[in-house]
């Protein structure tokens, strides 16, 4: 039986409420975090093709959102892009002729897209849209690739994400969306039994033996010291305990 000390509560589990209170609280405390345009996943493999969606919340209290437009970074431009269809919503992918042709296999890309826009539909408040897009092949040479987006409000208000975030400085106002590119290629495996040496072989049964024996000897051990432990323990109980009470506090 679990004895509690008088006057506190059986468990320390807090009450749902003030947990979704308190989160809610960090929520209103800092509206600014969650209300800039983001690329989505944020990060993709180097040298292939991703999809990535473009999350744009609504951050007025009256306006909805009618025009969203994404511009791709000049300096690593981009041969192919597919835009998926948002219901509601037109696409416009506006592209330039690239002053060197990228080479892609056995293909050469003369055309890069600039930007996508978005228009026709509305993103009311309170409410969120994500644009989803296919992007390639992306750049081996650069750690991330910055997207600027311009987002347009029924009442005429433009905003910019435009600001490049800087590594150790805070946030911006109005930070570009970032997808950084890192390799996910798994760590190189050990080498596996049929690639040993002649004499790597011969020795591992040896070795593999010689380990189950002390493997086995250890665990007779382990149990012999637990079987000696629990008869001392019998035995200086039955000699500590009153002759009346010994038969029963005998295991």
């Amino acid at each position: 039986m679990i004895s509690r000390a008088p006057g506190h509560p059986s468990g320390r589990r807090l009450p749902v409420a003030a947990v979704a209170g308190a989160a809610a609280a960090v929520f209103l405390a800092a509206p600014g975090a969650f209300a800039h345009v983001s690329v989505n996943p944020g990060t993709a493999e180097p040298g292939g093709f991703t999809k990535a969606a473009f999350r744009v919340p609504n951050e007025r209290d009256a306006d909805s959102t009618v025009q969203v437009e994404i511009a791709f970074p000049a300096e690593h431009p981009l041969g192919h892009v597919s835009v998926q269809p948002v219901p509601g919503w037109k696409a416009t992918v506006k592209k330039e002729r690239l002053k060197r042709p990228i080479v892609d296999g056995d293909h050469e890309i003369t055309e890069a897209v600039r930007s996508v826009l978005w228009e026709g539909g509305t993103i009311r408040p309170g409410e969120f849209q994500e644009f989803p897009l296919s992007l390639g092949p992306l750049p081996e040479d650069a750690p991330e690739l910055v997207f600027k987006a311009v987002q347009t409000y029924s009442d005429g208000e433009v905003v910019r994400w435009i600001d490049v975030p800087e590594k150790g400085a805070a946030e911006p106002e109005h930070p570009a969306p970032v997808l950084a590119l890192k390799s996910t290629a798994p760590v190189a495996a050990a080498a596996p039994a049929a690639a040993r040496t002649p004499d790597e072989a011969d020795q591992a049964p040896a070795t593999d033996t010689v380990s189950r024996l002390l493997g086995g000897s250890g665990l007779a051990v382990g149990l012999a010291a637990l079987g000696w432990a629990a008869a001392g323990r019998r035995t200086s109980v039955k000699r500590s305990a009153p002759a009346e009470r010994q038969e029963e506090i005998t295991v």
